[in-house]
């Protein structure tokens, strides 16, 4: 099993380029795993990390429902956003900047066959980072993703989870609030979950701005851990 995993931080990139690169990360490693069975080989498959932030966008999940996208084309415009339907689980999610989004495209054969153990793998790693916050981060039963003061009428969702696997191959992931603008939350019913808040974790710490550098270190040694993976880092590129 190769348990190396290709790092690799795209700055702040345009939504539909980085799912096409994903796209691309993506089809090569099910390709190789096909053309393993096939050809009765084992060239070891490829593991990739992607973090990226990116422009304003609403990205609606092959399960989600429309109507949870509260303004309609000229009001997205307007705020300068964009709208995409995806080939991920769940519903509705905003990504912008402030906001530290991460793409594992891993092949699990290489890890692990159990795609729930992966996503509560994804929600420790956040849940762990923010403990180094001195926040106390929890899941909540039933809705996927790392949440704050769960079970009281102050729960407030800080981290979004939706992924896609095929062939035990995984892509997209998690976005997590770090200096987010909430007020895009605001256009939107997150999640599909209504009466439910959202947080970022400069509000939470009461700080104009938090060092995203320093929280993506952290997030990679907690994933690093938590997946017995050794990380090597790509070149960061450009937008």
């Amino acid at each position: 099993m190769n348990k190396t995993v290709f790092l690799e931080d795209l700055g702040l990139k345009d939504y539909k380029q980085t799912w096409d690169y994903q796209e691309a990360l993506f089809k090569q490693t099910v390709d190789l795993k096909i053309n393993n069975r096939r050809q009765n080989e084992n060239i070891p498959t490829p593991n990739h990390f992607l973090f990226v932030e990116h422009p304003h966008v609403y990205t609606l999940g092959k399960s989600g429902d429309l109507s949870n996208l509260l303004v309609n084309e000229e009001e997205l415009a307007a705020k300068n956003a964009k709208f995409y339907k995806i080939n991920r689980g769940g519903d509705i999610t905003y990504h912008g900047p402030g906001q530290i989004v991460g793409y594992p495209i891993l092949d699990l054969d290489n890890f692990f066959s159990d795609i729930h153990k992966y996503l509560r793998l994804l929600e420790e790693m956040v849940i762990l980072t923010l403990a180094e916050y001195g926040l106390k981060a929890e899941r909540s039963v039933g809705e996927t993703g790392v949440w704050l003061d769960v079970g009281t009428p102050f729960a407030r969702k800080i981290c979004a989870m939706g992924v896609r696997a095929s062939r035990w191959v995984t892509m997209h992931g998690f976005a997590l609030n770090v200096n987010a603008d909430l007020g895009y939350f605001d256009l939107m019913i997150p999640c599909g979950i209504k009466d439910k808040a959202v947080t970022s974790l400069n509000v939470e710490l009461g700080q104009q701005e938090v060092d995203l550098e320093k929280v993506k270190e952290k997030l990679l040694k907690h994933f690093a851990a938590l997946f017995e993976a050794q990380m090597v880092e790509k070149e960061k590129t450009e937008a």
